[in-house]
């Protein structure tokens, strides 16, 4: 895999459209790449920023969120929340590099995946080409953050390993490459957490991608999503009362 980051003007909330801001970034695109653009540019170029004055923080995670948890139950405020089917701090909400605001998740993360490969795959003349989002977020027991995906488009989020043999013969009964949060990780450790400056990210050089040449039906969005109940953590995730956000 090569990865190969792209530097960026600074991006302001309205300051300039995604796709403008694409055009002016990639300048050329091989066959079998992914793009990976951070859900903050993609949020700055919706302008979906709330100033810092304008809303209370606390408000605006119930507003941004499925679920939550309330303040009580952790010393950092409303640490967990549940949004678009990912367990994440704060409903994704961040106040780095925005400027006096909050910046939030995309509106439309999957529309802008889509958008995204559609425009290059059209202007690089390209049927394999794919395109991630992606933001960073923190792990149980782990210091730190890595990437994960918000939206893809163009690939297979999983490669699917069920009925397989393994080295031995044994049939892997639920094993499942998550390929899209893979990618995601990759891209966010070369785009960096600080002042980089770079949202922008090439993968290419990908043999375990299968790559599609068609936006991502909801059949195969859902295969990805898990729910509570059903989740390997569940013991964990339905151990607490979650509280209902406004986020639909």
């Amino acid at each position: 895999m090569i990865i190969k980051s792209i530097k960026t003007e600074t991006i302001t909330p309205g300051s300039i459209d995604l796709i403008t801001l694409i055009d002016k970034s990639i300048k050329s695109l091989r066959s079998g790449s992914v793009v990976a653009i951070t859900s903050k540019i993609v949020s700055l170029c919706e302008n979906n920023v709330v100033p810092f004055d304008k809303i209370d923080k606390e408000q605006l995670i119930i507003q941004e969120s499925n679920l939550y948890l309330p303040m009580a139950i952790s010393k950092y405020g409303h640490n967990f929340t549940i949004t678009n089917n990912i367990l994440i701090p704060v409903a994704g909400i961040d106040e780095s590099n925005g400027n006096g605001n909050y910046v939030l998740w995309p509106k439309h993360a999957q529309k802008n995946a889509n958008k995204i490969r559609v425009y290059l795959k059209n202007k690089f003349k390209l049927t394999d080409v794919g395109v991630i989002i992606t933001d960073s977020t923190c792990h149980p027991l782990r210091s730190g953050t890595s990437g994960i995906v918000l939206a893809h488009s163009g690939f297979s989020a999983l490669n699917n390993y069920v009925g397989e043999p393994d080295l031995f013969g044994r049939p892997f009964s639920v094993s499942q490459a998550d390929i899209a949060n893979g990618l995601a990780t990759a891209a966010v450790l070369q785009m960096g957490e600080g002042t980089e400056q770079t949202p922008i990210v090439i993968l290419s050089d990908l043999p375990f991608v299968k790559f599609q040449n068609h936006n991502p039906t909801t059949k195969e969005l859902n295969k990805i999503k898990i729910s509570i109940k059903d989740d390997l953590f569940a013991p964990f995730l339905t151990s607490v009362k979650w509280k209902k956000g406004y986020r639909k």
